[in-house]
């Protein structure tokens, strides 16, 4: 007997950014639909308005509690969140009630994924600053789910473009932290907790490649020593434990010899090393996967966008990769 379709909640994001467009453009994809069990967690204004801005009608079949919602051909099932109290917040613009209406959503879909009723979670973009107005103390989105999840170990998001994978030892804290955070049990842990997502995805055996954290990877300990003393050996390790890891790399280069295949995934030290090298490979269509949970999370890469919320010009290419990731691998998980 084949396996059921996967049941994926889809979270339209921060309500005053691309969010909700984006997501109604992914569920006008009637093969979206057909794909698997799509379960709309959102206010049902927050929908209307993205209905609006696309101009297009999602079919939905709506309930107001989880053991109400139901699944039909062609239809999305629409879990109603609650209406804020005022309205919906302003397009453009951070601010508590946007953040409060983004966190209720995460909080939700978390829910039912500890419960198993969703195998996966994909949301539009999120604004940091507006959750932390809402009430949110974790570094980011991540951690807020690790919380609720109840997970107490590694967890990191994994940067993905065009099939080359990243995670990152570091990730939302300032530059001036980062030095003292990489030790060899984090670099380690970057390295597994990727190494296994990978496996999850279907790559057999994945290449991965470890970079420096210093330029040209601390040019033999004349600018810096993270890489002799910490880096080194612990890819040494990884690989006598089996794992086809290999670096330091010299973090202005690892990623050309990535692109060009040489490597299916780059663990780099900190946010912006890895996140300007994939941002400029393929901005639009890059992914951001939440490694470490229980249930595959992702989202794209892009953010919000204040700038241009409510014109109708967010493209879903981002979002649409992420569905497919998160699809796959529930699918894995399935099996």
């Amino acid at each position: 007997m084949p396996a059921r379709k996967p049941r994926l909640a889809l979270l339209l994001g921060d309500p005053a950014g691309v969010g909700p467009e984006m997501g109604v453009r992914l569920l006008a994809n009637a093969a979206n639909l057909e794909a698997c069990e799509l379960l709309l967690v959102a206010p049902p204004s927050l929908l209307a308005a993205g209905e609006r801005i696309v101009g297009t009608k999602i079919p939905v079949l709506a309930a107001a509690t989880r053991e109400a919602v139901r699944f039909e051909p062609g239809r999305v099932a629409l879990l109603a969140q609650r209406e804020a109290e005022g309205g919906l917040p302003a397009l453009g613009q951070c601010s508590e009630a946007a953040g409060a209406i983004a966190l209720e959503a995460l909080a939700t879909a978390t829910a039912l994924a500890r419960s198993g009723f969703v195998d996966g979670i994909v949301f539009a973009p999120l604004n940091k600053h507006s959750l932390r107005l809402a009430g949110m103390r974790e570094e980011d989105e991540l951690r807020f789910m690790q919380g609720l999840f109840g997970v107490q170990g590694f967890t990191c998001e994994f940067n993905i473009t065009d099939g080359l994978w990243t995670s990152r030892v570091t990730s939302h804290v300032p530059v001036r932290e980062v030095a003292d955070l990489i030790t060899p049990q984090a670099v380690a842990d970057a390295v597994h907790i990727l190494h296994d997502a990978l496996r999850r995805a279907g790559i057999v055996r994945p290449r991965i490649a470890v970079s420096g954290l210093n330029p040209h990877a601390g040019d033999g300990g004349s600018i810096g020593r993270e890489e002799i003393e910490v880096i080194a050996p612990t890819v040494e390790r990884l690989k006598r434990d089996g794992l086809e890891a290999s670096g330091p790399w010299s973090p202005d280069t690892v990623f050309i010899a990535a692109r060009r295949g040489d490597f299916d995934a780059v663990v780099s030290m900190y946010h912006d090393q890895g996140q300007i090298a994939m941002k400029l490979m393929g901005f639009e269509r890059g992914v951001t996967l939440h490694g470490g949970l229980p249930v595959p999370v992702a989202t794209s890469a892009s953010g919000s966008a204040f700038d241009i919320a409510g014109r109708g010009l967010a493209r879903v290419d981002g979002l649409q990769a992420a569905f497919d990731l998160c699809l796959r691998m529930a699918r894995q998980q399935l099996r």
